[in-house]
């Protein structure tokens, strides 16, 4: 059983395994069974991982990692973060002093690590890239849903005893078209759904995806989908190149009323352009799982707090916006296989083989 202990800001559990020997210690002195500091941890990540954990010392921490909780990780020989943790230089760098080994994401992206600094410090960055595309292309279908047929207002209404229709007008989704921004894993999955739902689908990416186009996606360049989609979600990683995509000048080429999905990451909308397209109504529906300041606010209860993030409370504010918490990842599938690859990145850098999830 684990040996469960509390203390200020942080929760974690120790597991002691007896079966370590089925692991090759790593070469140079690396230990066979590694320590590692779990930050941003909720009572989900506890759930799964503890499942695949057997073989080492996990410690879990609710805390973020920034430079302020860097400390944390003393004695450690890896850290887990996720998607809010700050991995910094001066991060990294107060990382190695400690003789951190290893940076293992259980997300996909990896933009919240300096990935130039963890090469400079030796420090290998592995991530998990596929764990559910499914369930982040179903969130990105619930949210087209939800604010075309508006069944989270008439939930509401039919609580509270309203039955009326009125102002509950939605849209067939078959024969809209539909522009995917980005066809990874997870966008040709939510093109394969579009396409049962029997819209007109364009894509962008840098390279066209041969099966998605054998099913009848067409890809075209980034401009003409912007003025052609009645209904645009964004599926592609954050980077330079990616950052504000959607902005002033893209949303006015735009289908005036158009809507707009975001299950990525937030900053590829710069926020003040959304909210300027909303009130103007050249966005005529937004649908958010990411959020460009979420940091400060996913994965915890504030209910009983003043935020303080204007931008949020505005677009709250508006009744054609609906966002949820970065929850697409959120299924027990998903959860399951993250844990699963990020345990075994760990026991295969352990075992001195292959980082076939390597980043830097």
């Amino acid at each position: 059983m684990p040996n469960w202990c509390v203390g200020r800001n942080l929760l974690y559990t120790t597991h002691h395994s007896p079966c370590i020997e089925n692991f090759s210690p790593r070469p140079n002195g690396y230990l066979s069974k590694m320590k590692i500091a779990f930050f941003s941890t909720k009572s989900y990540d506890r759930q799964f991982f503890d499942l695949y954990a057997a073989t080492h010392e996990i410690i879990y921490f609710e805390a973020r990692l920034t430079h302020q909780t860097v400390n944390l990780a003393s004695g450690c020989n890896a850290v887990c973060v996720f998607v809010n943790d700050k991995l910094s230089a001066n991060v990294i760098g107060e990382l190695k002093k400690m003789n951190v080994q290893l940076i293992a994401l259980r997300s996909a992206g990896f933009n919240n690590v300096d990935l130039a600094a963890a090469k400079e410090n030796a420090i290998p960055v592995v991530r998990v890239p596929d764990y559910s595309p499914y369930a982040v292309a179903e969130h990105a279908v619930a949210l087209i849903l939800t604010l075309n047929r508006k069944t989270h207002k008439a939930y509401n209404r039919v609580r509270e005893g309203n039955f009326s229709l009125e102002r509950l007008t939605g849209f067939d989704l078959h024969g809209k078209t539909v522009g995917v921004i980005g066809t990874g894993k997870i966008g040709q999955v939510f093109c394969d759904i579009m396409l049962g739902f029997g819209c007109k689908v364009l894509a962008f990416d840098l390279i066209a995806h041969q099966p998605t186009v054998a099913k009848g996606v067409e890809y075209l360049p980034l401009t003409d989908i912007l003025q052609q989609a009645d209904i645009i979600s964004l599926h592609c990683p954050l980077n330079e190149q990616t950052k504000h995509i959607i902005n002033d000048q893209t949303i006015a080429i735009m289908k005036k009323g158009v809507m707009l999905i975001n299950t990525s990451r937030g900053a590829l909308i710069n926020t003040i352009a959304a909210i300027n397209g909303l009130k103007t109504g050249s966005i005529g529906y937004l649908g958010l799982d990411v959020y460009e300041q979420e940091s400060k606010l996913f994965f915890n209860d504030l209910s009983e707090n003043i935020i303080q993030d204007d931008d949020i409370l505005r677009l709250i504010s508006f009744p054609n916006v609906l966002i949820t918490a970065h929850q697409g990842f959120f299924t027990e599938e998903a959860l399951t296989q993250i844990a699963a690859i990020t345990m075994q990145n760990i026991a295969d850098f352990e075992a001195g083989i292959l980082l076939k999830n390597r980043v830097v």
